[in-house]
């Protein structure tokens, strides 16, 4: 393989492990668990892995040598950083338990399994991965596991390979299906246990149990690094306005820890718009305010971090977004008499069929994202948020209101404007030294929870702004993380997403710090992520969790 001159150092580099995982283990038992909310509907829907205890790896069991251990692997979703060193971690894990046990990844994600794809993970295949970015040692899919056919299927495949475990690798939909795979194989005494890890860059995986998912600390500083070369850029130029689309569908943990890195002129938050019901034109309103009182300064430049969900929360969007939905779903009358229209005919068309209120809400936006809104919608039915450019939106209508405030005399400056998305270029990156030992972590954990029999758990490692050798690892019942929501009109088990709480510390802090920011030009240049060198530059956890902790 051709490789780069930082691949062949990072291939040397060693994760580091809890001092817990070094020599022989046990496991210790903690109380039983009940899940967060809807406790009555979740333990009959998964009554064989319910209820069960926390569990910790402590050091002093005793070594014996055991039985091999037969594991599938799958990644499923969107990439990560740190996915191959999870496998790593469980292929190391596996083999210390015994070196005749093997490691098989399905291909293409959870279509793997049922479609009975896969290769077996040797160290020559794991030893090329070893601390890179990226999926690709065996691929990623979005397949959710979800009826019978496909458990059996899987079961099959698990049978003819003599597999002990699946480890899923993925984010809350996968392990909360990984859950369901877990209780249906239980309830067929198959022998198959099943355990997850936590996967997302967007951050919305975690809970008290599940301080981080990998992949976050990662992406945030590869997204940090290009925020702070734009921040110097404008502080360079003095000449214009970037605005920044961060990925975050959900919610706003990138946006955040970005802000908090970065210390950028505006940051919204989509909880702190949703709670506060703010209305596109609150947004605009308290945007162009800060653009016109830096320029009264002199300074018309500026930068700001837009959340790439941030119009569903919005309450008067998530409205129009709904009855466009319900409009334009997939295989209706409405939707066929749409596509039978001419593209000029569709935006008179589509305002024509909305509610008074959604009507007025269409017809004020600029017409280029009134047509993303009309787009194709996604496999689940909904509008694709990604493509729309929520970032030129803003841009645009706050250029209207800064033209107004100029008529009235309220704004002299001047107001040009860039716009940026950063998605992809963060979900693959490296891995970061805390991502490549976190995860390195996780996928040892996962052997660990294997070899001890358990199934429906969730690979845990905690404490996480300590030195490595001070975590704390462990397993989490995923039914613990588990209420019950409505999903395409059905209520449906789910492991409940994490928001940015709007009480939580790093909140409050940045809160405290925006105004300063907003009107100084407070700028923080974090360069790129330091592979090598003293550990207070190259292994620090996020800001995020450093306020969390604090």
């Amino acid at each position: 393989m051709n490789i780069s001159a930082l691949q062949k150092e990072r291939a040397k580099y060693q994760p580091k492990l809890p001092q817990s995982l070094k020599g022989a283990v046990k496991l210790v038992e903690g109380a039983k668990t009940e899940s967060v909310a809807d406790q009555k509907e979740i333990e009959e829907l998964f009554p064989n892995t319910y209820g069960m205890p926390l569990v910790a790896f402590e050091a002093g069991g005793a070594d014996e040598s055991r039985e091999p251990v037969n594991v599938g692997v799958i990644l499923s979703g969107g990439q990560a950083p740190g996915g191959h060193n999870v496998i790593s971690g469980i292929f190391d894990g596996i083999k210390k338990i015994n070196p005749e046990s093997k490691l098989y990844g399905f291909l293409g994600g959870p279509g793997g399994l049922v479609d009975h794809k896969y290769v077996e993970l040797t160290s020559a295949i794991i030893d090329e991965y070893r601390n890179t970015g990226g999926f690709d040692i065996i691929g990623s899919g979005r397949t959710k596991l979800e009826e019978e056919w496909q458990f059996d299927k899987g079961l099959e495949i698990a049978k003819d390979l003599k597999l002990n475990a699946l480890v899923i690798i993925g984010g809350d939909d996968s392990n909360t299906n990984a859950c369901v795979l877990a209780e249906y194989y239980s309830q067929k005494n198959a022998g198959v246990q099943v355990i997850g890890c936590p996967k997302t860059i967007d951050g919305d995986l975690k809970n008290e149990m599940i301080e981080t998912s990998f992949g976050f600390d990662t992406a945030t500083k590869v997204y940090s690094e290009l925020i702070g070369n734009i921040q110097r850029d404008a502080n360079s130029a003095k000449k214009y306005w970037h605005f920044i689309k961060l990925m975050g569908r959900s919610a706003s943990h990138i946006g955040l820890e970005c802000a908090l890195k970065t210390q950028p002129n505006i940051t919204l938050i989509s909880e702190e718009i949703a709670e506060k019901k703010q209305t596109l034109s609150d947004i605009v309103n308290y945007m162009a305010a800060i653009v016109a009182r830096r320029a009264g300064n002199g300074e018309n430049f500026g930068v700001a971090l837009i959340p790439e969900g941030l119009i569903e929360f919005v309450p008067e969007m998530k409205k129009l977004i709904a009855e466009l939905n319900d409009l334009l779903a997939e295989g209706t009358d409405t939707e066929k008499e749409f596509k039978m229209l001419r593209k000029s005919h569709r935006l008179d068309w589509v305002a024509s069929h909305l509610c008074e209120d959604s009507a007025n809400v269409f017809k004020s936006l600029p017409a280029g994202i009134a047509t993303q809104l009309t787009l194709d919608r996604d496999p689940h039915g909904n509008v694709q948020v990604s493509l729309i450019e929520t970032e030129k939106l803003l841009g645009e209508m706050v250029a209207e209101k800064l033209s107004a405030m100029k008529k009235a005399g309220e704004f002299a400056g001047k107001f040009s404007t860039q716009y940026h998305f950063f998605g992809y270029e963060g979900r693959c990156a490296a891995p970061s030294n805390f991502d490549a030992d976190y995860c390195y972590s996780l996928g040892y954990t996962a052997s660990l929870l294997v070899s001890e029999g358990k199934t429906g758990y969730m690979s845990s490692v905690r404490n996480l702004t300590a030195p490595a050798e001070k975590w704390i690892a462990g397993g989490v019942p995923v039914t613990m993380m588990m209420n019950m929501e409505k999903r395409h009109g059905h209520m449906k088990p789910v492991i409940q997403k994490a928001l940015v709480e709007l009480d939580g510390k790093p909140f409050k802090y940045f809160v405290s710090k925006r105004g300063e920011w907003a009107y100084g030009t407070q700028y923080i240049y974090p360069g790129p992520i330091q592979y090598f060198g003293p550990a207070d530059v190259c292994d620090q956890p996020t800001e995020t969790l450093n306020l969390e902790k604090a």
